[in-house]
C-alpha cells in the first residue's frame, strides 16, 4: 500500500525542485530573463520553501553582482556614458516624483503609497522604496504594495523591452540609457540590457548606477516633504565597490582570463538574483497590490517610458 503524501514530503520536494533551478540558473542556456521566469513558474506551481534566505540572498547576491560588472568597465567609456545620460538622469527623478505627487491625488491612493511607488520608479525600485519608507514611517502593507507594484512592472519590462528596442531599431547606446531610465531595478536593467548586447549593458549600467546615486538627496527632501526626520538613511556603498572595481579594470594590468571569469560569475549571480525574485511574486502579492495601485504605477511607468524614448531617439 502506498504512503499517503505528507505536507512534509511535499515540502521536501518543493525545496529539491528548488536547488534544481538554481543549479540550472548556471547553465548557459539559462538567460537573466528566463531566470525570472522560471522563479514566477516555480511560484505560481510551488511555494518558495526559503523566503525570508531568498529575500535576504538576493539582495546582497545583486550587490556583488553589480560589484563584478564593474571589472568589464573602463573608466573613461562610463564617464562619457555618464555624461550623456546625466539630464535625462535629473529630468526624469523629479518628473516622476512631481507627476507621482499629482496622479497620487487624482486616484486618491494613500499619500504614502503614491509617494512610494514615486520614488520606486524615479530611481531605481525597491532600494527607493526601502531607503524613503522608515522616513516617511509607512506601514509593512503601504511597502508591500508599493514594492509589489513596482516588482510586476520590472517582470514585465524585463520581457518587453528588448522587445521594443530591436522593433524601433535602437542603437547600442539608445538602449541602454533608455533601460537605464525607465526600467525601476538595477537587476531588470541588467537583465534587459545584456538580453540586448554588450555595449547596451555597459551604458545602461553606467546610467543606472549614476542615478541610483539619488536616493541619499532624494531621502533628505523626503525628510522635508513629509516633516519628519530619520537619522537612517539607506546608502549605496556597492556602488563606491562597484566604482573600484571599474578603476581597478582601468589601470591595472588585470590578465583578461580573470577578469572573463569575473564577468561571467557576475551574470549567472544576476541570474540566481532574477530566479529568487521571481519566486517571491505569489498570487497573493498581486492580489495585495490591487487594481488603483497597480494602474498609479503603470501610468508613472508610461510617462518616463514614453517622455525617455522620445529624447533619446529624437533629440
Amino acid at each position: 500500500m502506498d504512503e499517503p503524501v505528507t505536507s512534509k514530503s511535499v515540502t521536501a520536494i518543493h525545496k529539491i525542485v528548488f536547488f534544481i533551478l538554481l543549479l540550472v540558473c548556471l547553465t548557459p542556456y539559462i538567460s537573466i530573463p528566463l531566470a525570472l521566469f522560471m522563479g514566477l513558474a516555480f511560484a505560481i506551481l510551488f511555494r518558495n520553501p526559503f523566503p525570508e534566505i531568498s529575500k535576504k540572498t538576493s539582495k546582497y547576491l545583486l550587490q556583488v553582482s553589480v560589484v563584478g560588472l564593474g571589472f568589464g568597465m573602463n573608466l573613461f567609456e562610463a564617464l562619457k556614458a555618464g555624461k550623456d545620460g546625466i539630464i535625462f538622469t535629473i529630468a526624469s527623478v523629479f518628473g516622476v516624483l512631481l507627476l507621482g505627487v499629482l496622479l497620487g491625488k487624482v486616484f486618491k491612493l494613500e499619500k504614502t503609497i503614491a509617494y512610494l511607488i514615486s520614488a520606486g520608479t524615479a530611481i531605481c525600485g525597491g532600494s527607493a522604496i526601502a531607503a524613503v519608507a522608515p522616513i516617511v514611517k509607512a506601514k509593512d502593507t503601504e511597502i508591500s504594495v508599493s514594492i509589489g507594484t513596482v516588482f510586476i512592472l520590472n517582470a514585465i519590462a524585463l520581457f518587453i523591452f528588448p522587445i521594443l528596442g530591436h522593433y524601433f531599431n535602437l542603437s547600442q547606446d539608445q538602449f541602454g540609457t533608455w533601460a537605464a531610465i525607465a526600467i525601476h531595478d538595477v537587476s531588470s536593467v541588467v537583465g534587459a540590457s545584456a538580453a540586448y548586447g554588450e555595449e547596451a549593458l555597459k551604458i545602461a549600467t553606467t546610467v543606472k548606477l549614476t542615478r541610483a546615486l539619488w536616493i541619499i538627496p532624494v531621502a533628505i527632501v523626503t525628510s522635508f516633504f513629509f516633516k519628519q526626520k530619520s537619522d537612517k538613511i539607506y546608502k549605496p556603498w556597492f556602488i563606491l565597490f562597484f566604482t573600484l572595481a571599474m578603476l581597478a579594470n582601468t589601470f591595472l594590468p588585470i590578465p583578461e582570463i580573470i577578469t572573463t571569469n569575473i564577468l561571467w560569475l557576475a551574470k549567472k549571480g544576476f541570474a540566481i538574483t532574477l530566479f529568487l525574485i521571481g519566486t517571491d511574486l505569489s498570487l497573493k502579492v498581486i492580489r495585495t497590490v490591487g487594481v488603483k495601485s497597480i494602474l498609479f504605477g503603470v501610468l508613472l511607468w508610461a510617462f518616463i517610458s514614453v517622455l525617455s524614448f522620445i529624447v533619446i531617439t529624437v533629440l
